[in-house]
């Protein structure tokens, strides 16, 4: 018996730090899949995740009222731009209860290249229940190209991690 319980103990601590170095190192396969959703964007056009299926998508919950979401707004208009016909995607989730007119007026100033949906009851609300982004925005979720959620970032995000993600993820 006293021989067995240093190697059980021994067994334990090798794969407790097993699991944590396998988080560390990105070992992780099975992420969860994202809930599919039908939304309209400002331009009319029905999106839906299958729509996505072969790109890494950003889906960026915000606010124009919102500082920090404001300043990742260039950011992901940079991303978009140069990385959009390499198979990025990015889709605006605007929490805003203001006027579609409002928010129009809001995408065209800040000339804003990807689609952006306006919340409304029902298609965004199952959006907002299904992909639950909690009460702090900005919010972005981060899609791959199987349609499974690799992460959830609950603060602004600039360019250069933008970049990260994409590059990692649409070379998997």
């Amino acid at each position: 018996m006293r021989r067995i319980m240093p190697i059980v103990g021994l067994t334990a601590l090798l794969m407790i730090l097993g699991a944590g170095l396998a988080r560390r190192s990105g070992a992780q396969t099975n992420y969860p899949q994202a809930p599919d959703f039908t939304v309209t964007d400002l331009n009319g056009k029905t999106l839906t995740l299958p729509q996505f299926r072969g790109k890494v998508l950003f889906l960026n919950f915000w606010a124009s009222w919102c500082p920090p979401c404001r300043a990742e707004i260039p950011d992901f208009i940079d991303v978009t731009r140069e990385f959009g016909s390499k198979g990025l995607a990015v889709v605006g989730i605007s929490l805003d209860t203001k006027e579609k007119s409002a928010i129009v007026g809001f995408v065209k100033d800040f000339k804003i290249n990807y689609s952006v949906v306006l919340e409304s009851k029902g298609e965004t609300e199952k959006l907002l229940n299904d992909f639950k982004p909690g009460q702090f925005i900005p919010t972005t979720f981060i899609i791959d190209k199987q349609g499974r959620i690799r992460d959830k970032i609950v603060r602004s995000m600039d360019k250069e991690e933008m970049v990260r993600y994409f590059n990692r993820l649409i070379a998997e």
